[in-house]
């Protein structure tokens, strides 16, 4: 996998920028429920406005344009416009039929803006990381306090969901796969299972060294608890998913890069693999707005980077091109975490 191969060079040699948040660029257009439908979709019985991630199929312009943006100032990893591709998360809208579709196609126009800038500038290989959100729905929580003992989701439910979405992103042409958002560990761990059982079924290495899919994930702090939703401790998260011989572990989302940072410290202390962070831009206001600029940003990231603690940066909620490229121009003058130091102090 020539791919994998440019990949983990790259790895070796900077730290590696992931783009921001597609949320709110899409933001940005204010669009209408017409642009979410296809013509396929034109008498859909349920509102379609929201579903973001139809919009590679309905204005697949728009998605491409999103990725460009990244690309332009500096990110060397796009994700797929997939975060909410799964059976489990299209059903609110009636669209269990079109998660295949969704994931093929978004990988489709994030691969070909990526090969499109990879040319460009040779020197600098751009990828695609294949976004697989955490499903609405908990494996490990009750949504009723009447009944503890229900869910809403079994765990064999999550990992054919998830497998679904993996086989439509990677046929689609993603160099990573990405499980992120992650605040119940047991889904990610459902995720897990299903990549191995599709790695296994297309004869792919798990080891991005023997040639597999890097395979990158990311947790969820929830507050100031330092704990995911379903209860676990940073330490507890990384425990649980070190199973499988990842590219990378990290967190995004729920807190700024303040906020974000001592458990960010306990990865970078502790994790046998790359450590990625992809912060909001703060914390949202009383209108749940972000209003953290790239320059605030890009000095609390450059903690992180003093400190050594990173591979792979970027942005999540709240973040546009314009934190990227302060992140970028910041992160171009730190060198990455030193994986092999972490590996020697663990024999």
């Amino acid at each position: 996998m020539i791919r994998t191969e440019l990949l983990l060079a790259q790895a070796k040699k900077q730290i590696l920028i992931l783009d921001g948040a597609m949320g709110t660029m899409i933001q940005r257009y204010k669009l209408s429920e017409e642009d979410f439908r296809t013509p396929a979709l034109s008498n859909h019985p349920k509102p379609l406005k929201g579903n973001n991630d139809l919009l590679s199929l309905s204005r697949p312009d728009i998605i491409k344009a999103i990725h460009a943006a990244y690309l332009e100032v500096g990110a060397d990893i796009i994700e797929t416009n997939t975060f909410s591709g799964t059976t489990i998360a299209q059903a609110d809208y009636g669209l269990e039929h079109l998660a295949y579709e969704i994931n093929y196609q978004s990988a489709v126009i994030a691969k070909e803006v990526v090969m499109e800038y990879s040319a460009k500038t040779p020197d600098k290989p751009r990828f695609v990381a294949g976004a697989i959100g955490p499903t609405n729905r908990t494996a490990s929580i009750s949504p009723d306090v009447n009944d503890p003992g229900y869910r809403a989701v079994t765990f064999d439910q999550l990992a054919d969901a998830y497998k679904e979405q993996i086989h439509g992103l990677l046929d689609g042409g993603s160099d990573i796969l990405l499980v992120e958002t992650i605040f119940d560990t047991l889904n990610a761990k459902a995720a897990l299972y299903a990549i191995q059982e599709v790695f296994e079924e297309r004869n792919l290495p798990l080891e991005p060294e023997e040639g597999g899919i890097p395979v990158m994930i990311s947790g969820t702090i929830t507050d100031a608890s330092g704990r995911t939703l379903s209860g676990q401790t940073t330490e507890a998260f990384l425990i649980s998913i070190s199973h499988v011989p990842l590219f990378s572990v990290g967190l995004n989302c729920a807190l700024g890069a303040k906020e974000l940072r001592p458990y960010l410290k306990i990865l970078a202390d502790k994790a046998p693999f790359y450590v990625s962070a992809y912060p909001n831009a703060g914390l949202p206001n009383e209108f749940g707005q972000y209003d953290q600029d790239s320059v605030e940003m890009a000095d609390q990231v450059e903690d992180f980077l003093k400190n050594g603690m990173i591979n792979i940066l970027g942005g999540c909620c709240g973040t546009t091109p314009e934190h990227i490229a302060a992140l970028a121009e910041i992160a171009a003058k730190y060198s990455p975490r030193e994986l092999e130091l972490v590996n020697e102090s663990d024999e």
